[in-house]
């Protein structure tokens, strides 16, 4: 059995796409681009490829903006983001709360006994 054939898609190629239409706003380039990004991400057969071309932060900005790739590679991963229980959100909602009506508080007081100490008498 002949082993894969290699791919038609250059990532050297996709990512001189990528710089030429973030320098000088080439739309054709970066249509270019982000169809062998589509091809290579949808791929199962170029997947590693396609992670190897996401170590360049233009090709993860990409990713992120128009492909929306992470989510589906946390979820084929199985990453979760933690969740946070609606109990707990209603005790950090109330100590936020506490916590800005006691600054209110002192610094209203604040505030007053500043003001008393350097207003000038009206009656000298």
């Amino acid at each position: 059995m002949a082993g894969q054939r290699p791919s038609r898609i250059s990532s050297v190629k996709v990512l001189a796409d990528l710089r030429l239409a973030g320098r000088k706003g080439d739309r054709a380039s970066l249509t270019l681009a982000l169809d062998a990004m589509r091809t290579l991400a949808h791929s199962p057969r170029y997947w590693e490829k396609y992670l190897a071309l996401l170590r360049n932060p233009s090709a993860r900005l990409v990713d992120l903006l128009v492909l929306k790739q992470g989510e589906k590679i946390a979820h084929q991963k199985g990453w979760k983001l933690p969740t946070v229980s609606a109990a707990s959100k209603a005790k950090s909602a109330a100590k936020k709360a506490d916590s800005a009506k006691s600054k209110a508080k002192r610094a209203k007081r604040e505030r007053a006994a500043l003001a008393a100490t350097t207003q000038p008498s009206l009656f000298d």
